[in-house]
């Protein structure tokens, strides 16, 4: 039987390691200085100090092979503890917006490098399973 995964994500995320200055809003503390996985939208970095969910964000790297500044605002989306296998250290992911001439010069940036490996199993799309299982068989018991 053929289970569909799911695809949860929005926009390929980069496996590759940046420098960033992710600083806090509210007090303009610095809370991470590099990154795990970069996409035009986010980010995964270690965090240096507790950020709650939701917090506001500035967020500057230097990305693609001519080293243009990106510079934005953001926020922390999820904080992830580093308890679970496969877990780098604790780290927060970001989410950012950037201007459509900035996303679209990070995107062509980031196009040849590969995606992170996955750390968990792949969540499985049932209402998709079942559709292509029903349309399967009809395909088989269909007579002209």
């Amino acid at each position: 039987m053929l289970l569909v995964p799911k695809n949860e994500r929005r926009v390929r995320r980069a496996a590759i390691e940046v420098e960033c200055q992710i600083v806090r809003e509210a007090d303009y503390k610095v809370v991470a200085r590099r990154s795990f996985d970069l996409s035009t939208e986010g980010a995964l970095v270690p965090s240096e100090s507790d950020v709650a969910i939701g917090e506001p964000l500035l967020v500057s790297f230097r990305a693609t092979g001519f080293g243009i500044l990106f510079a934005t605002t953001g926020h922390v989306a999820r904080v992830v503890a580093g308890r679970r296998n496969g877990d780098r250290a604790r780290c927060l992911g970001v989410s950012f917006r950037l201007d459509p001439l900035a996303r679209h010069l990070l995107r062509g940036g980031l196009r040849r490098v590969p995606p992170p490996l996955p750390k968990r199993d792949r969540r499985i799309d049932y209402a998709a399973t079942v559709e292509a299982i029903a349309t399967t068989e009809l395909d088989l018991f269909y007579f002209d």
